[in-house]
């Protein structure tokens, strides 16, 4: 299974590649990069001249670290190396889980791939993927402890110390584990039963652990308020689309949007059963996909296993009496009982990415060409200007390019720019009729811009500014003192 995820989404075709499609990988590997040179987390920025100096919270700092070793080892090859294969190890968590409850094989694996489906709008080299897989293993160990409660349960607290230096989602795990402790605590005094009781108590207390063992960070508690004000910050949720509602129109919503109508009716019939926990988790990682679209990814990672539970349900009863039926079914079993007997990890699994390592392979050595500016750049490095404007993505991919050499006007952590940064910057990326005024605000001697952005014909036309390159996707223009005909690169 792990090894079928890795070549079918990132060995075969150009998929190492697509794991480059965001920008931010830029300034996480050159975050690890000052850690690794300075000995110490950043508490101020580092990269921008818009707001220099400003205090900045690098809150992925563990996973930085991580990408910025293996990019001085390896380059973006064992950067995308390490996002594909834990993913895959995610999903194949999720199918080894999903088998565990119960799921027979073809279920299972049905809803582990349109899982997969549904995340790939998120599959990419960034901090992100390590929630991914820390996820459904906390929701196994939960549900592990659910049916025989023991001490392994009680491994999430440090858990969380390693999973809120790596990635802002550590707040998942609170939150499953306050609809469970909350779902169990109103069961218990409904019925009055003393299982439900306890469940509640001990989760409670796990709960209590798991949120102290998240102050164990380089900011201490400033850093759940930054969070919380991050989150519920309007201005991310307008400008920001990863933080908008998804738009089903490929094929990867289409599945998350058949795992959601799923999920929402199942969450009606585990509610009249009386399972109010698993029922609530649905919903509100349900309500949290249909508000932010990065949030698909958990939506789909906590529905699947549920999912296939029910689907293998659903199949027994009707196959009933079926030969085919029940042959493909008893083969489902017998394969499911097989992997409860072998629940170790296979060698091939540990020594998979060391053979993908030392084979051929389309690995990039720079970011795709067909998003970023990587030819432009090239001539902007040999000009040797210094206050340039550009989209955020492309001042991902400058500070991955020109650190420390160069600061950039704006790029892709918009907690740190907020709307003082944010608005001007769309205000210039639109052409805005106050342009010129932002321009000398912040003094640019530079833009490189899309070729198809308004302010790139307006700083064509405009006199002081004269058309240095241009290669049909990136335009470059710079700010000259005098006049006079000037040759495109």
């Amino acid at each position: 299974m792990f090894l079928s995820l890795v070549f079918w989404l990132f060995a075969s075709g150009s998929g190492w590649t697509v794991l480059l499609g965001d920008g931010d990988t830029g300034w996480h590997i050159r975050t690890g990069d000052f850690i690794l040179e300075q000995g110490r987390v950043p508490s101020r920025d580092i990269f921008s001249f818009s707001r220099p100096d400003q205090p900045w919270f690098a809150w992925e700092w563990l996973a930085d670290l991580i990408f910025a070793l293996l990019h001085r080892l390896l380059g973006l090859k064992g950067v995308v190396l390490l996002a594909g294969v834990t993913i895959a190890a995610a999903y194949t968590a999720l199918f080894r889980y999903s088998v565990w409850r119960g799921a027979n094989v073809p279920a299972a694996l049905l809803l582990t791939l349109m899982a997969a489906s549904a995340g790939a709008v998120h599959f990419l080299a960034r901090p992100h993927v390590f929630t991914f897989l820390l996820l459904p293993v906390s929701l196994w160990l939960l549900e592990r402890d659910e049916q025989s409660p023991g001490p392994a349960v009680w491994l999430l607290i440090p858990l969380t110390v390693l999973w809120v230096n790596l990635h802002g989602g550590f707040l998942a795990l609170p939150v499953c584990l306050a609809v469970g402790a909350g779902a169990a605590a109103a069961r218990a005094w409904r019925d009055g039963t003393a299982p439900l009781r306890d469940r509640a108590k001990r989760w409670g207390l796990l709960l209590a652990g798991c949120l102290l063992a998240t102050l164990a960070n380089p900011y201490g508690w400033r850093l759940h308020g930054h969070a919380a004000g991050y989150l519920s910050s309007g201005w991310i949720r307008g400008a920001v689309e990863e933080f908008q509602s998804p738009k089903f129109r490929s094929e990867s919503m289409a599945q998350f949007e058949v795992m959601l109508l799923g999920g929402l009716c199942l969450a009606a019939v585990l509610a009249r059963r009386g399972d109010w926990y698993r029922a609530g988790l649905t919903l509100v990682w349900a309500h949290a996909a249909l508000t932010s679209v990065r949030h698909v990814p958990l939506y789909a990672l906590v529905a699947a296993p549920l999912l296939a539970r029910e689907a293998s349900a659903w199949w027994e009863r009707v196959s009933a009496g079926r030969p085919a039926c029940t042959v493909l079914g008893a083969l489902g079993g017998w394969v499911r009982d097989v992997s409860r007997l072998r629940g170790g990890i296979s060698a091939w699994t540990m020594t998979a990415p060391l053979l993908l390592l030392a084979g051929p392979g389309n690995w990039p050595v720079d970011f795709p060409e067909i998003k970023f500016p990587v030819r432009a750049v090239e001539a902007v490095e040999r000009s040797g200007a210094q206050r340039l404007f550009t989209s955020d993505e492309w001042g991902d991919y400058l500070i991955y390019r020109r650190y420390p050499r160069g600061r950039v006007f704006i790029d892709g952590r918009s907690d740190f720019y907020g709307p003082g940064v944010g608005n001007d910057y769309i205000k210039l990326m639109q052409g805005h009729w106050e342009w010129r005024r932002l321009m000398e605000k912040y003094g640019f001697d530079a833009a490189l811009v899309p070729v198809g952005w308004p302010l790139a014909e307006l700083l064509k036309r405009e006199p002081g500014w004269r058309l240095r390159y241009d290669d049909g996707r990136a335009v470059w223009l710079e700010r000259v003192s005098g006049t006079g005909s000037e040759t495109p690169g």
